[in-house]
């Protein structure tokens, strides 16, 4: 298995591999809205304010994650990690877990302060999220599940409070993603 930066060639191959993982595991209808968030973040985001990662077998594309960038009132250069692919043969081998890590210490590299995420607290817990509320950041749009409202600082182990609002890239402004 090979990690790497996600270049443009592959946005195809990466729209495909969300919108049939979401179509397998959650419906076709959420596929397609996957598949095409994550064609829009790749096409529609500035080259700045976007990292995507991959991991491949061989030539095809097994797993990829898309971190965008998300802007508070306060300054702090933080990112959120959404969406989360991996191939459904791929699943349950830690795969989705190595792409995270890789794709978390590039940003640390690059100086990103903080990273959020939105989904299950059991998984993202394992590669050091935690759950915060929306008293220690708001999060851009009305979380239908606060729960999985999840934070991680790459420069220390201290969640602190960032005050004011957040807003988020033009792709992942629709309340449906929330």
């Amino acid at each position: 298995m090979k990690f790497e930066i996600c270049d443009v060639d592959s946005a195809h191959q990466v729209k495909k591999l969300f919108t049939e993982v979401f179509t397998k595991s959650e419906g076709r209808e959420e596929g397609e809205l996957i598949g095409g968030l994550a064609s829009e973040l790749q096409e529609a985001t500035d080259p700045s304010d976007i990292f995507s990662f991959i991991v491949k077998d061989g030539d095809t594309i097994v797993g990829c994650i898309i971190f965008t960038r998300m802007t508070f009132e306060t300054p702090v250069d933080a990112f959120i990690l959404s969406p989360v692919a991996v191939a459904t043969d791929y699943q349950r081998q830690g795969l989705g877990k190595k792409l995270i890590r890789f794709g978390l210490e590039y940003m640390k590299s690059k100086d990103v302060e903080l990273v959020f995420t939105y989904g299950d607290p059991g998984f993202y817990s394992k590669v050091g999220f935690k759950q915060i509320s929306e008293d220690i950041a708001k999060a851009p749009f009305k979380l239908s599940q606060p729960e999985g409202w999840l934070a991680q600082y790459l420069d220390s182990d201290k969640i602190r409070p960032i005050e004011g609002g957040s807003t988020c890239v033009k792709a992942l402004s629709r309340q449906i993603y929330w």
